[in-house]
């Protein structure tokens, strides 16, 4: 099955940085699990309260300055938090990243905190 962005997440995409809205629509193409974007740009204030809840152990957010996404895995009409879900979405993501070559990092792989719905370009390629 093709997956496609709908208005909601497309509209959630404003003012992300264009080389990663291509990744995104790419992925969406090919990934095997449906995802919508749940965030893009983000406000200093909704940071703020993410670090506050523990939901984010940064201020310096790459969400801040459009470099980053969260995409959350849509199954049955409802966002589902199951990690295999995830990687799946991921596989996705990375391919797309290869495929056009926009570098971007997949933060269910970080060691330290481990988030599995986001989504940045790579710090090196885009400071």
């Amino acid at each position: 099955m093709i997956f496609k962005l709908g208005k909601r997440s497309r509209e959630r995409l404003a003012g992300v940085h264009p080389d990663l809205i291509r990744v995104v629509e790419q992925a969406i193409r090919t990934t095997t699990v449906d995802f919508s974007v749940l965030e893009g740009v983000r406000s200093k204030a909704r940071q703020v309260e993410l670090v506050r809840a523990g939901a984010s152990k940064t201020l310096n957010s790459r969400h801040l300055t459009g470099h980053a996404v969260d995409l959350g895995a849509w199954v049955n009409d409802e966002v589902r938090w199951d990690w295999p879900l995830y990687h799946r979405i991921a596989e996705a993501m990375l391919q797309a990243s290869t495929e056009l070559g926009v570098p971007v990092v997949w933060g269910g792989s970080w060691q330290s905190f481990p988030d599995g719905p986001h989504f940045e370009l790579d710090r090196r390629q885009y400071p």
